[in-house]
């Protein structure tokens, strides 16, 4: 089984963006709604224009909208071709089988699944027949679709084993899911948790008396969650939405997730969260207001402050957990409690909803953000802390408890259902850092950097500075790794990280400010010439160097990963040459690359071409600070050529970088030393005449004029006549330009303020 074509019924919130992603993944899809009144398609038409005017994004690249097709559910025959068709309509059950009565009466033989958010399978197939349940199961995505790692698969016992594993190979190899195979129980296994979690916190919260401010100062990051922690969440999710679900799995389990009375008030008065501007949160303009549910008033946000929590919020994980409920008063009270009653509701059905803990543990993960699932962090705080607050609060010891022997997690292995310890399932294709450390796999280590064996002759360069910047400390392991690599006949090098988020925010710019500041300029001329010899280095390495970004790539990260004899980005790359929000250009060969690559594409098409259209998009993108939103957008703004790879999957993307070196491998010749001509001093006359118009019309500072003419001086090469250079000769004029820039009191102060805020200053 192949999946080629998708078919998507409903173009709401959900439909609307599995559409997207689909597409964003260029696979084609047929989209239905309902019929329109006068215009047949408005319905569909509309569901495509929200998805492709959402924030955040739905689609990667909106020109892969065109693969989306519209059509009315009236025509169910547009489906015929499609491989799988997943339906997103109203969460209601009688709906749903009547469509699936349809869909079975087409006959197309295409995989058929729910994205119900927790109706049972079972119920959805009553009265479908032996075939059509052989190929039908449910696909659960989690909101938003594109961003959420987590895809939940609900087979049934009718289930035929080759159409899950298609939709599993599908899901994780092109639309990029962690997937996790969940029994056919209410809620599934996030939805069960996690809601049952953001109940029982609107309950304690009651209890305790704390406010919305203060369970979310409590619920976030410091214990392992993401910022959103709970009441953002569900203004994210949708407050009607929260208590659909909430409603449903009440009715189907006999079990309590209702929300409070004041949830329905919010409802009531259609406050629904962020898609209609108040939820639990209102904004309003900058200022941003949190609802009193003992006043129905909305009250300037309130950020909780203790010295306790200041105390703790950068110790690990495992250390916060605990002490979080030794926090003073209420809030210790709260933090305990809650932890110690989703904890025993986990260990309780955990057997109902899940084939093993492990499965429970990458589902809130995928699904909710959150940094360790919950049996991890019952690992964290220790069992016996469990089993003292569970008596503390007069909760019976759940059974699998009882069978834990020390942890739930030991040696690789994890407790199974049956009190017996099994080997993790291991993940196909997959390449994690952390087992290569623990089985001995590291080859070079120093304070701020690493270089790990992947096998077959690959090594993997891990940058451990904070947020992957680049400093003296990485780049000298650098120069280390890519020297053994050389000595000791490695096929060659995939530069990459784990962080979630960032692969690099570049040059460590406290460093360079501080030597500024010192009027070290020897040094930092040293230091500027030698980030651009390593930019060199990378390009002319005798071994292919893959660089794996992914997440924030900035500044000198992208510049490193322009110079590497590939890319292998994860889709989700917000790649960009951003120096000029700090006063500087990009100095480590990133000014000199984005020109040669501009003005050689051109080139190609022969003499005649003006390549000064190329040298414009260089100033442009770097003027501006482009910055990409996706992969597929890094390629279209020419940081990827169109031989650099995509991984939709960031869990693949290491293993997918080590196949590049192994294929580039065994015919690798580095890329020779190029040339291109300079422009001089007609094309930057042009560009500085751009310049004092954005100034006339008061878009640009007197500083951004002067920004932008060292710019526009590097890509014309000077002032001169029109000749050959090479690339030394543009990292030369590059790197005159950066000290220059770096030189002036106003750059500093970008620096200095952005350093402080994170946010740049226009002076």
């Amino acid at each position: 089984m192949r999946i080629k074509k998708v078919g998507v019924v409903g173009s709401g919130t959900m439909g609307g963006a599995i559409a997207a992603l689909c597409a964003s993944a260029g696979v084609p899809v047929v989209m239905l709604d309902l019929p329109g009144q006068e215009d047949r398609l408005e319905v569909v038409r509309k569901g495509l224009e929200r998805q492709l005017k959402s924030k955040p994004a739905s689609f990667m690249d909106k020109s892969r909208a065109s693969l989306i097709e519209l059509g009315t559910t009236e025509e169910l025959e547009k489906l015929k071709d499609c491989d799988w068709i997943v339906e997103v309509i109203v969460e209601k059950v009688e709906p749903k089988q009547a469509l699936f009565a349809r869909l079975e009466a087409l006959g197309s033989g295409a995989i058929v699944s729910s994205n119900t958010s927790g109706i049972p399978m079972k119920t959805l197939l009553e009265g479908r027949g032996e075939a059509f349940r052989r190929r039908f199961l449910g696909t659960h995505f989690f909101a938003p679709v594109r961003y959420l790692h987590l895809l939940e698969l609900i087979p049934t016992p009718d289930t035929d084993p080759a159409v899950l594993n298609t939709m599993r190979q599908f899901a994780e190899h092109i639309l990029g899911k962690g997937t996790v195979i969940c029994k056919d129980a209410p809620g599934f296994i996030a939805n069960r948790l996690g809601v049952y979690g953001m109940s029982q916190a609107m309950r304690l919260m009651m209890e305790e008396g704390l406010s919305i401010d203060e369970v979310d100062a409590l619920t976030g990051p410091l214990v392992g969650r993401p910022k959103s922690a709970t009441f953002r969440t569900g203004d994210i999710s949708g407050l009607d939405v929260l208590k659909l679900v909430s409603t449903e799995l009440s009715h189907t389990t006999g079990e309590n997730f209702a929300m409070p009375e004041w949830v329905e008030g919010l409802i009531a008065q259609g406050h629904l969260g962020e898609k209609t501007g108040a939820g639990f949160y209102k904004k309003d303009g900058k200022e941003i207001y949190t609802y009193d549910y003992t006043t129905g008033e909305y009250k300037p946000q309130q950020k909780l402050r203790l010295e306790e929590i200041a105390a703790i919020k950068d110790l690990p994980l495992a250390e916060r957990l605990r002490k979080v409920g030794e926090l003073p008063g209420k809030y210790g009270a709260f933090a305990k409690k809650l932890f110690l009653t989703t904890a025993h509701y986990a260990l309780e059905k955990a057997q109902e909803i899940a084939y093993e803990i492990v499965s429970v543990d990458r589902a809130l993960e995928w699904g909710f953000a959150w940094e360790q699932g919950p049996f991890k962090n019952m690992d964290a705080v220790g069992l016996d802390y469990l089993r003292q607050g569970f008596a503390e609060l007069g909760l019976p010891e759940p059974e699998l408890l009882k069978k834990a022997q020390g942890s739930f997690y030991k040696d690789g292995h994890y407790l199974g259902f049956d009190g017996q310890y099994h080997p993790i399932p291991t993940e196909e294709g997959v390449v994690r850092l952390a087992p290569l450390r623990a089985a001995g796999k590291t080859l070079l280590e120093g304070k701020e950097y690493a270089l790990l064996d992947l096998g077959d002759g690959v090594a993997f360069f891990e940058n451990r500075a904070k947020m992957g910047t680049w400093g003296e400390g990485s780049i000298s392991g650098l120069h280390k790794a890519l020297d053994w690599v050389e000595a000791q006949g490695y096929a060659g090098l995939v530069l990459g990280g784990e962080d979630p988020r960032t692969f690099s925010a570049g040059a460590n710019l406290v460093l360079v400010l501080a030597a500024a500041q010192e009027g070290a300029w020897d040094d930092l001329e040293l230091a500027t010439r030698r980030f651009q010899q390593t930019s060199l280095r990378l390009r002319r390495a005798p071994f292919p160097v893959v660089a794996a970004p992914f997440g924030l790539t900035l500044g000198g990260g992208a510049e490193f990963s322009l110079h590497a004899g590939a890319i292998q980005a994860h889709a989700e790359l917000y790649m960009g040459l951003v120096e000029v929000g700090v006063g500087l250009l990009p100095g480590g060969g990133g000014t000199k690359e984005m020109l040669f690559r501009f003005t050689q594409e051109l080139s190609a098409y022969g003499s005649d071409i003006d390549l000064f259209e190329g040298v414009k998009r260089a100033f442009q993108l770097i003027m501006l600070a482009q910055t990409s939103t996706s992969a597929l957008e890094a390629r279209n703004m020419g940081f990827l050529r169109p031989s650099d790879g995509i991984s939709m999957n960031r869990d693949r993307l290491i293993a997918d970088a080590k196949r590049r070196v192994l294929f580039m491998a065994a015919d690798f010749v580095p890329q020779p030393p190029m040339r291109v001509r300079a422009l001089g001093a007609q094309a930057l006359g042009n560009l500085r005449y751009a310049l004092w118009q954005f100034q006339e019309a008061g878009q640009a500072s007197e500083h951004d004029v002067y920004i932008g003419n060292q710019v526009a001086y590097v890509l014309c090469g000077g002032d001169g006549l029109p000749r050959e250079v090479s690339e030394q000769d543009i990292l030369d004029l590059e790197r005159e330009g950066f000290l220059k820039l770096l030189g002036t009191r106003k750059t500093q102060e970008r620096i200095a303020h952005t350093l402080k805020t994170g946010k740049p200053l226009r002076n």
